[in-house]
This record gives C-alpha cells, sequence and structure tokens, in this order.
C-alpha cells in the first residue's frame, strides 16, 4: 500500500483492490477469532461447574479428620475462588500453542523486510522473557501472601459476624475491629508491593516494543550506508513488531495464571484427596434380630482410640443413653451414624434413620420446609406433629404460620419435629429436651418420644440429662470415659447400687430434700378424684428413698395434669384465612436487592474520592503525557522516512543518522518513564481506596442494629467482605488502568489519521454514532448479566456452608441425593446467567471488530483517493495505527463494561456503609464512672416489638427491682423473656416507655457504656478463634493474676493449667477443640466473672448443661455475685426456687410477680407451672 502510494505511475485500481483485500482479511480474522473464543469461554464455565459441583459431592462425604484440617471458610474459598481460577486458565489454555506460532510468522516476515537486523529486535525480546520470568516468581509468591492474609481475615469475619449478638451484648466490637484491621493493613501491605512489582513489570511491557523496534532500525540502518529506511519497511516491521507484542505479553500472564492456577490445583486436590468416611463402619445386614447392635466396637474422632462399646438394641424400644459431662454419650451417637473411625468391631443397623443433634441445624427456608426435610405434605401426619411437638402456639405468633421463613438463628424443637415427620426406624435423639422449658420438655417426652408418644413403635434412643424420664424408658445404657458400664431397666440398674444408681442420688437430693410425710399426703390430696392414681400413690406414702418420691411425682405430674395450660385451650392451629397474602412480617428473609439500570456516576466518583483527587488527576496526567510521547515517536519515524526519498542514491549523513536514532529511543524511554509512574501513583491510590472503603464497611457492619442480622443470611454479608472486597483490592484498579490507556490510546489514534488523512474526519461522526449505540447496548446488558451471576451465586456459597455446618444430619437422614440436586439447581440458576455474558462479548466483538475493520478500510481508501498530495510516510503511519485501533477499540469497550461491573462491587459495598446504625457507642451524657453503684432496675411502661410493623413483644411492662434483689424470670417459649434482656441492652429499642437503672435512663446514655456496666451469661455461649485469654479479656484490661483467679472460681483453673499452653491456648474457629459443652459454659461465667458488674443477667445458660455443671454454675453465682443485682431467664424452675422474686411473664405481659412461696400459695400461673416441674411449697421452706 505504501509502495503504491510512493510510486505515482500505478493505477488507481490497485490502490481500491489494497484497500478491499485488507477489509477481507480482516474480516475473516474476526470471524475466526470470535468462533474460537466463544468454544474457550463455554468450556472455561464447563470446567468451572465441574469443580464446584465435586467439592461440594466431597464434602458430602469427606471424613470428621479431613473437614477438621479446613475451615467452613477455607472449604467455601475452594468453591469460589479455586474454581473461578480454573475457569480463567481454560479460556486461555490453547494460546500456550498458538502465541509461539504467531511469533514464528512473524518473525519469518520480519526477515524478509529487513534482513538479518531483525535478530538485534529479537535478542531484545528474549532478554524481556527472563525478567519477565523472575517478576512472576516473585509476583506469586507475594500473592499466596495475601490469599493466606484474606483466608485468616474472612475466618474472623465469620466468626464476627457468626457472634455478633455476643459482641454486642459484651460490648466487645472495637477489640474484634482491631484484630480485622490489623489483619487488613498486612493484607494491604503486601498488595502494595505487588502493585509496585507489577508497575514495573509495566513499565518493561512499555519500554519492550520502542526498545525492540529501536534496536532493530538503528541496526538496520547502521551495518551499511546502503540499507535506508524506507516508510514501506518502516512500517510494514511496526505492524509485524505489533502483531509479535501480543502473544509476547500473553505468555508470561498465561504462565503465571496457570502457575497461579496449580495453587489451586494443589488447594483442590489436597481437599478432593482427602480421606472419605468409611461406609463399611455401618452395616445393613437383615439377618440380625436387633434394630442396632455393637460388638466390640471402639471409634475415635482421631485414628486412635481404646474405649470398647459392645450394644444390641431390640427394635421398638426406648433407650436412655446417660452419663457425665463428656462420657461419650454424643460420641456414641455420632458412631451410630458412621462419623467416627471404627479402630474394631462393627456396627449394624436395620432400617433408616432420624436424627435430632444436640445443636439445632436449621436451613434457611421456611418453616414447613424445615419439618419435611424433602419429605412429601400430608397434612393430617404435619398437624399431628406440629401438636406433639408442641409448636401450635409458637405457630400461632408467627405471622406467615407454617410458611414463615426462619433466619440462620432461629432454633427450638423445629428439628425435633422434622425428625418425628420423617417416619424412620430409628431414631437417636441427642438431648433435645435440654434446650426447652420443662413443661415443654414433658410434653414433647409424653406426646413424641415416650411410650406412648407418636414415635412409640419405633426404636430411640435418648440421650438425656432429665432424670425424671428414666422410669418410662425400657432400657437404660450408663456411660463412663466412653465405656458402656451397665445396660438395664430402670429398676434393675437401681436395685445393683452400681454407677448408675449413685448418679440419681446425687441428682435426686439437690432436687428435694422433705421429709416424706409431708411429701406423701400432699401428693395424695392432689390424688383423691383420680381412680388409678391412688395406686401409685399409696405406694408414695410409704417409699424407700426420697429419690422415688421425685421420680413417681414427676412422672405423675407429667403424665397429664395441667396439660391444658400448656395447650392453650384453643389447640388446633386456624389456618390464616388470608393464607395466599403473604403478610409483611412473614418473609424474614428479604431477597438480596440488586441494583439495576446504569451504574451511577456518583459511584464512580466515590471510587475517585477514596483514591483521593490528586492521585487521580496525577495518574491521568502521567498517562496522558506518555501517550503524546508515542505519537510523538511515531510522528519522528515517519518523518525519517521521508529522508529515503530525499537522500535517493546520495549517501546519507551519520550525524543525521546517529540524531534519527538517538531521538527516537529517547521518546521510547520517556514513554516507559511515564507508564511507570502513573502506575506507581495509581497503585498507591487503590490501596488508599481499598483501605478506606473497607474500613468504612467494617465500622458500619459492626455498628447494624441486630435486627439486621436477624434478617440478613450470613452469607450475604461475608460475600460483601469476599468477593466486594477482592474486586475492590484487585479489579478495579486494572481495569480502571486499562481503561485509561484504551481510551488514550483511541483518541491517539484517530488524531494520528487525521492528521495524516484530513478526509477521514468525515467518517469520523457515523463510525463514532455506530460505536456509541453498540457500546450503551452491551454495556447495559453484560453489567446486568454480571449483577444477576453475582445474585445467583450468592446462594451456591450460602447453601454449600449450610450443608457443611448439617452434615452429620444430612448424612444420617440418608439425604446426599436431594442435596446434591438442589447444589446442581443452584449452580444451574447461576449459569444462566453467565452463558448470555459470554454469547454478550461475542456479539459485541464482532460488531466492534467490524467497525474497527472499516476504520482500516477508509483509512486506505482516502489514503488511495488523494494519494496525490499525501507524503508516504503518513500513510503508513495512518494505515499501521488503523490496523491496531480495531483491537483498542474491542479493549476500550470491554473495558468500560468491565469498569463498570466491577464498580458494582463498590456501590454493594457502600450499600453495607450506609445502614442505618444503632444509637451511638459513646455519647456526650457519660454515666459516672462507678454507675451502676446499687443496682436498682425500673421499668416504666416498657414497650417494644421487634421491627416497624410488627405486633409489640413486650406489652408495657412496669416493675421495680430493688438492689441485690435475685429475680426469676418465668413463662412459657415466646413469652417475652429473652426480649426482655435484649432490651436491657438495647439490641432493640424502646417503642414507648423507660427503663432506668439507678434512676439513669438507659436510653439516654451510649451503648457501650451501657453494655459495659451490665453482665450477662447469654443463652448459646460462643468463643472465638484466637487464645483462651482473648476470649476472656480481648482488651487486655486484666493482669493474669485476675484471669486466674477467676478461672479458679468457675472451676476451670486445673483443665487450663493442663493446657501446654496455659492462657495462650488456641481456641478453634466456633470453640470445637475445647470438647464438652461444659468448658464453653464455664468460660462464660469466667467472662462474667471478670466483669464484675452491679447487674447481671443469665439468660437461660443452665439448659444445656448437665445437672453437675449447673450445680457448679448455680452456687458460684450464689457465692460471687451475692452483692449484685441478678435476673435468671429460667427453664427449670428448681434454680430460680430461691430467688428472692418471680416475675412470670405470658404474652409480652407480666401476669404474676412475688416472692415463690407467695405465688404458690396464690395457685395461679406459677403454681401450675411448679406443678408441671414437682415442686411444691414445702420445697421453699425447705430452701
Amino acid at each position: 500500500m505504501v509502495s503504491f502510494i510512493q510510486d505515482k505511475s500505478r493505477y488507481a485500481w490497485e490502490g481500491y483492490l489494497y484497500a478491499v483485500l485488507l477489509l477481507a482479511v480482516a474480516l475473516l480474522q474476526s470471524l475466526f477469532l470470535q468462533q474460537y473464543f466463544q468454544r474457550c469461554f463455554v468450556l472455561g464455565m464447563k470446567v468451572r461447574t465441574a469443580i464446584m459441583a465435586a467439592v461440594y459431592k466431597k464434602a458430602l462425604v469427606v471424613s470428621n479428620d479431613t473437614r477438621k484440617e479446613s475451615t467452613v471458610g477455607e472449604t467455601v474459598n475452594l468453591m469460589s475462588a479455586d474454581a473461578q481460577r480454573f475457569n480463567e486458565v481454560t479460556n486461555f489454555i490453547h494460546l500456550l500453542w498458538s502465541c509461539p506460532l504467531q511469533i514464528i510468522l512473524a518473525i519469518v516476515f520480519l526477515w524478509l523486510e529487513l534482513g538479518p537486523s531483525v535478530l538485534a529486535g529479537l535478542a531484545v525480546m528474549v532478554l524481556m522473557v527472563p525478567i519477565n520470568g523472575l517478576l512472576a516468581t516473585k509476583a506469586r509468591n507475594i500473592q499466596v501472601k495475601i490469599m493466606k492474609f484474606k483466608d485468616k481475615r474472612l475466618k474472623i469475619m465469620n466468626e464476627v459476624l457468626n457472634g455478633i449478638k455476643i459482641l454486642k451484648l459484651y460490648a466487645w466490637e472495637p477489640s474484634f475491629q482491631a484484630q480485622v484491621e490489623s489483619i487488613r493493613g498486612q493484607e494491604l501491605n503486601v498488595m502494595k508491593n505487588f502493585a509496585y512489582l507489577s508497575s514495573v513489570s509495566t513499565f518493561i511491557f512499555t519500554c519492550a516494543p520502542a526498545l525492540v523496534s529501536l534496536a532493530t532500525f538503528a541496526v538496520f540502518v547502521g551495518v551499511s550506508s546502503e540499507n535506508v529506511l524506507t516508510a514501506e519497511k518502516a512500517f510494514t516491521s511496526i505492524s509485524l513488531f505489533n502483531i509479535l507484542r501480543f502473544p509476547l505479553a500473553m505468555l508470561p500472564m498465561l504462565i503465571a495464571a496457570i502457575v497461579q492456577t496449580t495453587v489451586s490445583k494443589r488447594r483442590l486436590e489436597k481437599f478432593l484427596g482427602g480421606e472419605d468416611l468409611d461406609s463399611g463402619i455401618v452395616q445393613h445386614d437383615s439377618s440380625f434380630n436387633t434394630a442396632i447392635s455393637v460388638c466390640d466396637g471402639s471409634f475415635a474422632w482421631e485414628k486412635e482410640a481404646e474405649p470398647l462399646v459392645s450394644l444390641d438394641i431390640k427394635p421398638g424400644r426406648l433407650v436412655a443413653v446417660v452419663g457425665a459431662v463428656g462420657s461419650g454419650k454424643s460420641s456414641l451417637m455420632s458412631a451410630l451414624l458412621g462419623e467416627m473411625h471404627s479402630t474394631k468391631g462393627f456396627i449394624n443397623i436395620q432400617g433408616s434413620l432420624a436424627f435430632v443433634p444436640q445443636q439445632a441445624w436449621i436451613q434457611n427456608a421456611t418453616l414447613r420446609d424445615n419439618i419435611l426435610f424433602g419429605s412429601p405434605h400430608e397434612e393430617r401426619r404435619f398437624q399431628e406433629v406440629i401438636q406433639a411437638c408442641a409448636l401450635g402456639p409458637d405457630l400461632e405468633l408467627l405471622a406467615g404460620g407454617d410458611l414463615t421463613e426462619i433466619g440462620e438463628k432461629v432454633r427450638k424443637l423445629h428439628h425435633l419435629a422434622r425428625a418425628a415427620y420423617s417416619q424412620a426406624d430409628i431414631y437417636l435423639l441427642d438431648d433435645p429436651l435440654s434446650a426447652v422449658d420443662s413443661h415443654v420438655g414433658k410434653h414433647l417426652f409424653d406426646k413424641v418420644i415416650g411410650p406412648s408418644g407418636l414415635l412409640k413403635d419405633k426404636t430411640r434412643i435418648l440421650v438425656t440429662h432429665g432424670v425424671s424420664f428414666l422410669p418410662f424408658v425400657d432400657e437404660i445404657v450408663v456411660l463412663q470415659d466412653g465405656v458402656v458400664t451397665e445396660i438395664g431397666s430402670y429398676n434393675s440398674l437401681r436395685a445393683s447400687r452400681g454407677a448408675f444408681s449413685e448418679f440419681l442420688d446425687t441428682y435426686a437430693k439437690e432436687q428435694s430434700n422433705q421429709t416424706q410425710s409431708e411429701s406423701g399426703n400432699h401428693i395424695l390430696s392432689h390424688c383423691s378424684n383420680d381412680i388409678h392414681c391412688t395406686s401409685y400413690c399409696t405406694l408414695l406414702t410409704e417409699p424407700k428413698t426420697v429419690t422415688a418420691y421425685v421420680l413417681m411425682c414427676d412422672y405423675y405430674l407429667h403424665r397429664g395434669w395441667h396439660i391444658d395450660i400448656l395447650l392453650r385451650k384453643n389447640s388446633s392451629i386456624r389456618k390464616p384465612e388470608n393464607a395466599d397474602e403473604s403478610k409483611k412480617g412473614q418473609r424474614l428473609i428479604e431477597k438480596e436487592t440488586m441494583e439495576t439500570g446504569q451504574v451511577k456516576f456518583s459511584v464512580f466518583l466515590q471510587y475517585l474520592r477514596a483514591m483521593g483527587w490528586g492521585y487521580a488527576v496525577t495518574v491521568f496526567l502521567l498517562y496522558f503525557t506518555q501517550n503524546v510521547a508515542f505519537i510523538g515517536q511515531n510522528l519522528w519515524l515517519s518523518d525519517w522516512t521521508n529522508d529515503a526519498v530525499e537522500y535517493y542514491n546520495r549517501t546519507y549523513p551519520s550525524w543525521k543518522r546517529d540524531t534519527r536514532v538517538g531521538v527516537f529511543g529517547a521518546l521510547g524511554v520517556v514513554q516507559g518513564l511515564f507508564v511507570f509512574l502513573g502506575t506507581l501513583s495509581l497503585a498507591n491510590a487503590s490501596v488508599a481506596a481499598s483501605r478506606i472503603l473497607h474500613s468504612r464497611l467494617l465500622n458500619n457492619i459492626l455498628r447494624v442494629p441486630m435486627l439486621f442480622f436477624d434478617t440478613t443470611p450470613i452469607g450475604r454479608v461475608v460475600n460483601r467482605f469476599a468477593k466486594d472486597i477482592f474486586t475492590v483490592d484487585e479489579a478495579i484498579p486494572q481495569s480502571f488502568r486499562s481503561w485509561v490507556l484504551c481510551l488514550l490510546g483511541v483518541l491517539g489514534t484517530l488524531f494520528v489519521i487525521c492528521l495524516a488523512t484530513p478526509f477521514f474526519t468525515i467518517v469520523i461522526v457515523p463510525l463514532a454514532l455506530v460505536y456509541y449505540f453498540v457500546q450503551r447496548f452491551y454495556v447495559a446488558t453484560s453489567r446486568q448479566l454480571r449483577r444477576l451471576d453475582s445474585v445467583s451465586r450468592s446462594p451456591i456459597y450460602s447453601h454449600f456452608s449450610e450443608t457443611v455446618s448439617g452434615l452429620s444430619v444430612i448424612r444420617a437422614y440418608g439425604h446426599q441425593e436431594r442435596f446434591l440436586k438442589h447444589n446442581e439447581i443452584t449452580i444451574d440458576e447461576n449459569l444462566k446467567s453467565v452463558y448470555p455474558w459470554i454469547v454478550s462479548n461475542r456479539w459485541l466483538a464482532i460488531r466492534l471488530e467490524f467497525l474497527g475493520n472499516l476504520v482500516v478500510f477508509f483509512a486506505a481508501l482516502f489514503a488511495v483517493i488523494s494519494r496525490d498530495s499525501l507524503d508516504s510516510g503518513l500513510v503508513g503511519l495512518s494505515i499501521s495505527y488503523a490496523l491496531n485501533v480495531t483491537q483498542t477499540l474491542n479493549w476500550l469497550v470491554r473495558m468500560t463494561s468491565e469498569l463498570e461491573t466491577n464498580i458494582v462491587a463498590v456501590e454493594r459495598v457502600s450499600e453495607y456503609s450506609e445502614i442505618e446504625n444503632e444509637a451511638q457507642w459513646v455519647n456526650n451524657t457519660r454515666p459516672p464512672e462507678k454507675w451502676p453503684e446499687e443496682g436498682r432496675l425500673q421499668f416504666k411502661n416498657y414497650k417494644v416489638r421487634y421491627r416497624p410493623g410488627l405486633d409489640l413483644v413486650l406489652h408495657g411492662i412496669t416493675c421495680d427491682i430493688g438492689s441485690t434483689e435475685k429475680i426469676g424470670i418465668v413463662g412459657r417459649t415466646g413469652a417475652g423473656k429473652s426480649s426482655l434482656t435484649n432490651c436491657l441492652f438495647r439490641i432493640i429499642e424502646a417503642a414507648e416507655g423507660h427503663i432506668l437503672i439507678d434512676d439513669i435512663d438507659i436510653s439516654t446514655i451510649g451503648l457501650h457504656d451501657l453494655r459495659n456496666r451490665l453482665t450477662i451469661i447469654p443463652q448459646d455461649p460462643v468463643l472465638f478463634s484466637g487464645t483462651l485469654r482473648m476470649n476472656l479479656d480481648p482488651f487486655d484490661k486484666f493482669s493474669d493474676e485476675d484471669i486466674w483467679r477467676v478461672l479458679e472460681l468457675s472451676h476451670l483453673k486445673d483443665y487450663v493449667a493442663g493446657l501446654q499452653e496455659g492462657l495462650q491456648h488456641e481456641v478453634a474457629e466456633g470453640g470445637e477443640n475445647l470438647r464438652w459443652a461444659m468448658k464453653i459454659n464455664l468460660l462464660c461465667l469466667a467472662r462474667a466473672l471478670l466483669r464484675k458488674s452491679r447487674i447481671l443477667i443469665l439468660d437461660e445458660a443452665t439448659a444445656a448443661v448437665d445437672l453437675e455443671t449447673d450445680n457448679l454454675i448455680q452456687n458460684t453465682i450464689r457465692k460471687e455475685f451475692s452483692h449484685c443485682t441478678v435476673l435468671t431467664i429460667a427453664h427449670r424452675l428448681h434454680s430460680i426456687m430461691d430467688s428472692s422474686r418471680v416475675m412470670v411473664l405470658d404474652a409480652g405481659k407480666i401476669v404474676e410477680i412475688d416472692s415463690p412461696s407467695n405465688l404458690l400459695k396464690k395457685q395461679g400461673h406459677f403454681y401450675a407451672m411448679a406443678k408441671d416441674a414437682g415442686i411444691t411449697i414445702e420445697d421453699i421452706t425447705v430452701l
């Protein structure tokens, strides 16, 4: 083409032919390339899906050892980050062979143009490779470090979000905020290093083409004076060098990506190659005549174990498993489920299992789905189960009846209902009765588990702490230190005076110390009107032991008196009249919001503001200067080529040659320098932005009211901290840089073309219009698809982490298949938005490349039309530029859309940084230093609702509690007991009314001032990973002596002193490696003792503990908190019988408040509850 313009004697048609050929070749190239990309991307998508499915499938069968090696967070990471890496590598895997091919072809053509001097340019390129390689390995090491910090940060965030309620109650947020911030600080420093490294490699990359052409041309001109650089030669070679740039840049990137993927591959291999649960531990041989038999089984969590267990259980029996804390009751359950290593012996189980774990596991779904758990819905059976499980009254309180969604946090009886509904043959019940009020427990035993309950014909194994149920079971298995010591019926075990009867005596004495005669007469007076009852009572009037009396009395009470209070006369559940309209309060978990339409410009501004305006402007200016240098260099070259015409057949002066080469080289280096500086300042700016955005998000999330966490799945919040912050950290700076460079590149190209062929300006406007429309259309679609993608991705992860936490339940019910199916469905939902995104990219590319090809065509065409007035150097320049424009255009749109897509992360992060906060942590009205000195509490007409639009939970509570009073608070589930503590800590704010503590209205002071001065021992104790010391005293306020003193009081001193690191002992995620529940409860007691405030609240803290630990806790509290005001929310009435007053709540109102003995005389609500629990006036007098 260039030679055609130089040689004026040739025909015009030749020129047009060249122009058309240029167009045709370019079009073919576009079509082939896009077809190839389409294939690759779809393959990448398939690979990602396959990996996700494999990880999920593996998680269902993974053994406990492997599970311990990685936390839930890390496993979710395998599914999100590592699978994504594979996806990205497969997209470009074919470049491994096509890059070298392109390089070879380009070199052959260059050789034809310039002869051996090409080798000089090549040498420069080859030298670049090891430098790039070195940078790549450095970058990889940094990348691994970043991942480490990310995992660590997410792990803490996960815990913080799961234990957020505890943090709020203890006012511990600042300590954890500092922890996360410090990890984040380290992460950002490493990121900064990474950014500096990449700016060095950018510098090299930018200088490369300039240096290569410099070397080549300098050698070419310098070898002999015959070699004159003509326009043809110069611009053809520049085009070819440009072709070379792509594969040379891609190869190191590709290699780096492959290396990253090998890291991921290793992680995946480790997880997928971990050992599975041995499915052979539990056999299903139908020839046995027992429902369950264990022969000489010895089981362990880790691989090595001693204890032996032998058991045979006949079908249809009810077997109780008892023993002290840590004696291996739950482990026996796990062994039967096949969750433990069997070192010898075997287990045989006939029939299907249902399992009720100690920690209720509830899915994020409606109440009905939780109970059905994949079984078909039969109304009659469903209602039976609901009635039997005492869910009736609870359902009436829920707005949507059984279609109410339950959040991650709601537990209670639903998991027992799930088991009861499942119609399995064998039921393993791991202490389901401890977490409910005593009368509900009675009801459950009666209607579900006991000899006349729903499950009476099934085999039931019940782990229990409740002594009162033991007389009604068929067989009792006593465990001690993991060994079965006795098996037998209640009576035979009592007679044998072994460990079991000792166990009974210790507990029974606590429960009753009355004289027999009184008790006998007392119970007789009740029974006279109940005929078959008297026979038992005569038995009772001359009992052998006090214990037997207590047990009988319990039996009788729970056999049917006063069960009517429990069921609230109208026990049939009314179907809500308008069942179809879902009510406002019904959906606990709102759908994740998704912004639509264009990303608001304010979001971009927000990001730039976070970067700092100074930085942003500097970056732009530096990049602009670089571009000017680039254009300058090429204009200089085109001027240089015109020398060829000037010095035709004359010797070329060497000074001129040197100037030409020198200026050309200098301009090249200047370019590189400016890009380097630009990238450096961009790196600093983006790290600053990341720091600000993350701090804001974290700061806000910790100050958000509890309500938000009750209605938002944890996964969604974690997603903000994981995926979105990751995008802000890594993707946005990248796409921002590329976008600026592309924009300037396109403008520069158009400028040069217009300079060379002024005609071209005519075409610019229509082309720009077409371009603009295509771009808008595409960007809108692509952005929305990306949003859909990230929203449909959340359910995959939250379903996954739900599965991991409920593994034992899923395995016990044998529902792995169903969960696999569900996982496939959620992944498919996500793919529905991924696939169209891939296709839309190809749609765009074809249209844009066509536009680019037109630009080339017009540049060539106008050059032909006005060939008489042009000099050949500029034409060559404009065409080689135009050839480059196709790619730059494509990238510009790609970058615009990517920037918009990625900036969505800023949008999502800022969405959570702007949620309404709770009241200030500290405000101007500070309470006195020593407040509360006396610990008086006054409630004045206090009303509260959980969120606007719902009914009141507490209806005008008024009462005065004096200093050092001990108040028990009782009422059935849902009466508002827990709401009361939430109000004291202002977890929920008053709708109207006030709470005064020592005459200060708590709503006027800062939250931390309030929460720091109150102490609570919460309902479900939480431990955070970190040292034991940090769990007790996260702010390092106390000395080690204080802490040891407290540990001694809470009976933990020996245990902790026995640990290798003592107070520095590392607690694993969720406190899993501190075996035994009791330790956690005692640790919470230690926390309370450390704080020593005047007001102590005990929230059902003793529900899940056996009587022994319960006793320890109660005694310590009596002794150590005697000078404090104590509010106890009780399940077991025994624990509050010594209170100075008891407050009875029902449906959010105080029904009675008085001393226990007066309340019993009144024969009202409390009396009825006490009778259910087998407590009489005489008990009190003794106490």
